[in-house]
């Protein structure tokens, strides 16, 4: 049986949103073949060190997915593996509007995803977007790059700005919401 995480979340730069019964999270990126499938990976992982992999499941999907059903890409998946992630069996998928429906928090990559997000998703849904980095406290970027048309650098990159925002996210999962409301940062 799942249990079921009561907490609240806050974001950077903004007010402070409640998300009853956090248990879902999904990751978004364009083509869900490198970005979002490294997020979930740390997510899964730290989440697991942490303690809190059975009260959630992560997942991921494409706002385009142009690779529809095409495994990870190679040079995401060496840098997951020279970092100790598992990458598990995830093939590229699109965002579908039953997502909106089962997923608690859906986080984008990038500002460009986050459009698109606000685009499909039905407006009662919308509370639930943001963008993975709102999450990061200790760094000043908010987007993760597509690093799809770099070199490897770009993956590392990609790695580290996720570990960034996976570290914030279970920080915030695992803060007592009184803990949480003196941590957030004035809104502006």
């Amino acid at each position: 049986m799942i249990q079921r995480l009561k907490n609240f979340c806050f974001f950077r730069g903004s007010a402070p949103i409640k998300c009853a019964s956090m248990t879902k999270l999904l990751m978004v990126c364009m083509g869900n073949t490198c970005r979002s499938p490294m997020a979930q990976a740390v997510i899964r992982k730290l989440a697991l060190e942490t303690g809190l992999a059975q009260p959630f499941e992560v997942a991921c999907a494409g706002t385009h997915a142009h690779h529809l059903g095409e495994r990870l890409d190679p040079r995401a998946a060496l840098t997951l593996t020279r970092h100790g992630y598992e990458m598990g069996r995830v093939r590229s998928r699109r965002i579908t509007e039953q997502d909106f429906q089962s997923f608690d928090l859906i986080l984008a990559m990038d500002s460009s995803n986050l459009t698109e997000l606000h685009r499909l998703c039905p407006a009662e849904q919308g509370h639930k977007l943001h963008l993975l980095l709102d999450f990061a406290e200790e760094i000043s970027e908010t987007e993760v790059p597509d690093p799809y048309y770099g070199n490897q650098e770009g993956f590392e990159q990609v790695l580290a700005l996720c570990e960034a925002g996976a570290r914030g996210l279970i920080r915030r999962l695992l803060q007592k919401p009184s803990k949480i409301d003196a941590a957030v940062p004035p809104a502006g």
